[in-house]
């Protein structure tokens, strides 16, 4: 079994497809008002449109809570990117679990993870 799919519920599409495209660097698979896919490699990424409540950031991780977590080639450069564009470092690169990961709040706060994958580039 593998997952195909996760759903990210959003206040302002076209600033989420932008955040995930453009600074993430997801795929683009399908884009509309009320729903967009990103192609990654294992599984869908998908945004739904959603009502704006107060910032996930701020809330403590609780049950029904989703964090999604990328794996890319080089965090360092990925790192200067998020910070250049002035997203929130949740945390910044360290070493944890023997893996090279840091953590950023989306436009609707909601935190990602993004490691370093050694297996890459």
């Amino acid at each position: 079994m593998r997952v195909n799919y996760a759903i990210v519920f959003v206040s302002d599409m076209s600033r989420s497809v932008q955040f995930y495209r453009d600074l993430v660097g997801l795929p683009l698979k399908f884009e509309s008002p009320g729903w967009t896919e990103f192609a990654t490699d294992g599984a869908t990424l998908a945004l739904h449109a959603g009502a704006k409540t107060d910032s996930a950031q701020d809330r403590p991780a609780t049950a029904g809570i989703c964090r999604p977590g990328f794996g890319i080639a080089d965090l360092g450069a990925f790192h200067k990117k998020m910070l250049d564009a002035s997203v929130r470092c949740v945390q910044e690169p360290r070493e944890t679990f023997g893996v090279r990961i840091a953590q950023y709040a989306d436009p609707d706060g909601l935190v990602i993870s993004v490691s370093e994958d050694k297996r890459r580039g």
